[in-house]
């Protein structure tokens, strides 16, 4: 599929672009020059051919921040990922000396350049837009990202550059979150499974703030990885940012089908931890934990027992997950994390035929029925597996606002027993028969 990357200088409008380009609030947009730090991945269609948005961070040439040398690499490697270049440039500001430098750049490239001068929003704009044919670049576009002026012609462009119709991601890609809190090492993970600096990793919490999708194809193994901004404790949201990338790590949760979670060996299971875990079971999604930072902890041949007892104690009453010691940084067992994803993605996929459900379970209630409700026998002669994405079970009953909390976990365990449903949460229903 081709790809485009929005590049550009700080605050220039280019996540405002991307946001209209791939037609849903994606990007974190704000006032604050740096916001959106790390390459970020849509999908957009126009005059029916599908291709890539990369949106990236502000480009400074020669920026000491930490932070300004890990986006110029991240541009730089988005500028190897694309087809076509969107340059993004501010007609309020003028050509300024940053400009200049990124039209250096840009003009060693023998990829197509589209350079797209934003906030062009009235005719005075305009004229003022064309000091910008200084920067040497035949292909210009006068915009505003803001109100959706010019993009449609942007967009012809794109598509008229494209030798051939693009085709959409693979939807049956089983998609894998990474989530947790800021600073467990979520980023380190996606960096040493991918092999390339795919998001910005450092010691300060919070640094990834948007999600990162990432396309993995190895081993024979192919799946889409979701990193997440850290979830933080609503106490801990102090900026806006901040707020709007816990939306972001939520949706990204959302629309994975197996959730990662980190958490960090030298810090122990938090509370926070314990809400997140809460979060991706509610939603339904398969989970496995994985202890990061295990080099780091001093330990005996009991020391990983006890904190996996920890760990579920903690998560009750959903224990049945897999649990993994591992280290994003020294690579241990990461791939085995990976394996153990793909498992529990089969095992939320497992249907389990109505026959075969009820020859199971039948037995099991028989053996250990209902307790009896104002002296009435609660019975239930037939259950079904209803179709739909999370694992859930109708269970039909003469009283079925009787099945107690204690029955209904009776028989949540005996499904687990007899089929592999390990680290998918469950749902069962009960009806009048």
């Amino acid at each position: 599929m081709y790809t485009i990357a929005v590049v550009g200088r700080p605050n220039v409008g280019k996540s405002t672009l991307f946001n209209r380009l791939i037609g849903e609030r994606k990007a974190i947009v704000d006032d604050v020059s740096g916001v959106t730090r790390d390459r970020q991945y849509g999908e957009s269609e126009w005059n029916g051919k599908t291709f890539h948005v990369i949106d990236t961070g502000g480009y400074v040439a020669n920026g000491v921040d930490i932070f300004e040398k890990e986006i110029r690499q991240q541009v730089e490697i988005a500028l190897r990922e694309a087809n076509v270049i969107v340059f993004v440039v501010d007609v309020t500001s003028g050509v300024i000396g940053l400009d200049e430098e990124f039209a250096q750049l840009l003009h060693r490239t023998t990829k197509p350049v589209l350079l797209v001068v934003n906030k062009v929003d009235n005719s005075r704009r305009q004229v003022d837009g064309t000091e910008f044919y200084s920067l040497g670049f035949e292909n210009i576009h006068f915009v505003s990202s803001l109100s959706g002026s010019g993009t449609g012609d942007l967009l012809d462009e794109v598509t008229n550059l494209m030798k051939e119709d693009g085709q959409s991601l693979d939807n049956d890609l089983p998609k894998i979150a990474i989530i947790g809190q800021p600073n467990a090492g979520k980023s380190s993970l996606l960096n040493s499974l991918v092999g390339e600096e795919r998001t910005i990793v450092s010691d300060i919490a919070g640094t990834t703030r948007d999600s990162i999708h990432t396309k993995y194809k190895s081993f024979g193994k192919e799946f889409i990885l979701i990193d997440t901004a850290g979830l933080r404790k609503k106490s801990a949201e102090k900026e806006d940012i901040e707020f709007y990338s816990t939306i972001r790590a939520v949706k990204a949760l959302e629309d994975a089908d197996v959730c990662m979670l980190m958490i960090d060996a030298t810090k122990g299971v938090t509370s926070q931890d314990v809400n997140i875990f809460s979060l991706a079971t509610r939603k339904g999604k398969g989970i496995l934990v994985l202890v990061n930072k295990w080099d780091l902890v001093e330990k005996d041949t009991m020391t990983s027992k006890k904190v996996e007892l920890e760990i579920k104690k903690k998560m009750e009453p959903f224990v049945d997950f897999p649990i993994l010691f591992i280290s994003a940084t020294e690579k241990q067992r990461i791939h085995k994390a990976i394996e153990e994803a793909l498992v529990v993605f089969e095992n939320r996929k497992l249907k389990i035929s109505t026959s075969v459900l009820n020859d199971v379970m039948l037995k099991e209630i028989q053996h250990y029925p209902p307790p009896f409700y104002r002296g009435n026998a609660v019975s239930i002669k037939f259950m079904t597996q209803l179709p739909v994405e999370v694992p859930s079970f109708a269970f039909f009953s003469n009283h079925p606002e009787e099945v107690k909390v204690a029955y209904r976990n009776f028989l949540e365990n005996k499904l687990r027993s007899h089929f592999n449903f390990k680290g998918v949460p469950m749902r069962l229903f009960f009806r009048k028969k």
